[in-house]
């Protein structure tokens, strides 16, 4: 009703509206009301006082059309009120090309809002149906979410202050003996070692002074003692968990830097002998010296955000230095963030819970569910800080062109196509050294994707267990147990053919069967094992 009295009021009624006001009026109405009009106005067409005539064929009265009369009289008294109307109107280019063509668009007008218009004029979709609903816009609804998310963690921050107070403290992040973690610091400061020892064999390999196999074993005894080495001093001193965990990263990263910096000089040393040999050399190498080992390239790889070696790489002009001023006050701020939802939230909930292999299963079940957002949360936050922050700070800051550090993990419909998309350094590293690899030697797909996700869960496990000084395998298993996840995921993406519902189950499984069963049960432990329950 509403509606229908504004456009009542705002159309001039049939008994007021003269020749004139009916052409003045056509020219403050949009396009596609005109064209509406148009229309409807091939079922019936009212004359301009208001009565319906016939058709256009038995129009004709004295020699002249109803058009034709009223375009004589609306040009009469357009000459009288302005005598440059007309004029404006051919120079602005705004009305009909033909006065018939604007006599018929002044009576569609007034056509149009009347109770015999038709409503309904072709097939339409509701905006959420299926077949319509990624052609509109969601742009209300996603504020309406942000709105909700606000609210609703509003109160939850408020509910916990009230009840457990402000729990911010630096035990858990940096212990007492903190500063005083120099072997640490010391052993972290040393890694550059192994790359230099990795560019000196290479370079023995590249003069021909060493035979292949013993730069495949020297290559070995570098990679490995990289590992072990951190292992063994974060074991040897009971450090804080967050400086263990940082060496291990770097010791990790390392360690699959020096895996590629290897291997593709290996394979780059069988293509110069096959170039040798009478082969077509790959564009991608220098034809003068196919296999050129630079320092500097090496000195480049260890740093740029990638771990795949290749001797170079694309490159941005220049540095964007404001830019790169305000990413790192945004990492500064979400890591903040992180750590007050860690100490204020996950820690009271973990403290105050049982064992969740060891208590009641109903109770196990509402501790994970309660434990689910706040380290869905923390995940959320980690993952912006490194992958997008961090990983392209440090890309602006070397020039490195190639910046798709993940994908859009967050629409992956089944467990395999996550883990394809959200760590695109750590995947293209599989891909290249474990995957094809394993192709190439003769071995099954279904098995190459089992060992690759093997020496994922091997470091998981040890960028978890070593520095919390617990081998309990979590980790581990639950790397492994992404296997299974892939084959009924995949199944049951298969089985119901709709990506919404994949990826539904995708967020189902990653948000609440997997890692806060793993965060609870890592965390609990560690608890237990320094006394705070």
């Amino acid at each position: 009703m509403a509606i229908a009295d504004t456009l009542e009021s705002t159309t001039p009624s049939d008994s007021s509206l003269s020749d004139l006001d009916a052409t003045r009026f056509l020219r403050r109405r949009p396009t596609s009301a005109t064209t509406a009009g148009t229309e409807s106005d091939t079922i019936f067409r009212p004359d301009i006082r208001g009565t319906h005539t016939s058709p256009p064929d038995h129009a004709a009265v004295n020699g002249l059309s109803p058009a034709k009369r009223f375009q004589e009289d609306n040009d009469r008294n357009d000459a009288v009120e302005n005598p440059n109307l007309i004029e404006t109107e051919k120079v602005s280019g705004e009305m009909a090309e033909s006065r018939g063509e604007a006599n018929s668009d002044v009576s569609a007008v007034k056509f149009a809002y009347r109770p015999s218009a038709p409503a309904h004029r072709r097939v339409k979709e509701s905006p959420l149906s299926s077949d319509a609903i990624f052609r509109q816009s969601h742009a209300g609804l996603f504020n309406l979410c942000i709105v909700v998310l606000v609210a609703v963690n509003s109160r939850l921050i408020i509910e916990n202050l009230m009840k457990y107070g402000l729990l911010i403290q630096t035990g858990f992040w940096f212990s007492s003996r903190s500063l005083r973690d120099w072997p640490l610091l010391m052993c972290c400061l040393s890694l550059p070692v192994f790359p230099l020892s990795a560019f000196l064999v290479e370079k023995l390999a590249s003069q021909k002074d060493i035979s292949e196999p013993v730069i495949i074993f020297l290559h070995v005894i570098i990679t490995t003692t990289a590992v072990l080495y951190p292992v063994f001093m974060i074991l040897r001193f009971d450090s804080a968990v967050l400086s263990g965990v940082t060496l291990m990263l770097f010791a990790c990263i390392v360690w699959l830097k020096l895996v590629s910096y290897a291997h593709t000089n290996h394979d780059m040393r069988k293509i110069s002998r096959s170039f040798d040999q009478g082969d077509v050399l790959p564009s991608s190498l220098d034809p003068e010296d196919p296999h050129n080992v630079s320092f500097k390239s090496l000195v480049y790889f260890m740093l740029a955000p990638t771990l795949c070696y290749q001797p170079s790489y694309p490159r941005t002009a220049h540095i964007r230095k404001g830019w790169v001023v305000r990413q790192f006050i945004k990492l500064i701020i979400f890591t903040g963030v992180m750590g007050f939802i860690i100490e204020q939230y996950i820690n009271p909930i973990v403290k105050n819970s049982q064992h969740p292999l060891k208590g009641n299963l109903l109770y196990a079940t509402e501790r994970i569910l309660k434990l689910s957002v706040p380290n869905l949360y923390v995940w959320l936050c980690m993952f912006y800080c490194f992958f997008h922050l961090w990983l392209n700070i440090l890309a602006e800051l070397l020039c490195f062109g190639d910046r798709e550090f993940y994908k859009d993990w967050w629409n992956a419909k089944t467990v395999e196509e996550y883990w394809r998309m959200w760590n695109m350094p750590v995947h293209k590293w599989m891909v290249r050294h474990i995957y094809f690899p394993c192709l190439r030697n003769g071995i099954p797909k279904g098995v190459a994707v089992v060992i690759a996700f093997l020496v994922s869960a091997v470091f998981h496990e040890l960028c978890i267990a070593v520095p919390c000084h617990m081998f309990k395998l979590w980790a581990f298993i639950g790397i492994m147990f992404q296997v299974p996840l892939v084959l009924i995921t995949n199944y049951l993406q298969n089985m119901f053919q709709n990506s919404m519902v994949g990826n539904m189950i995708f967020w189902f499984i990653f948000s609440i069967l997997g890692q806060p069963m793993s965060v609870l049960l890592y965390y609990h432990d560690l608890m237990n094992r320094k006394g705070i329950d």
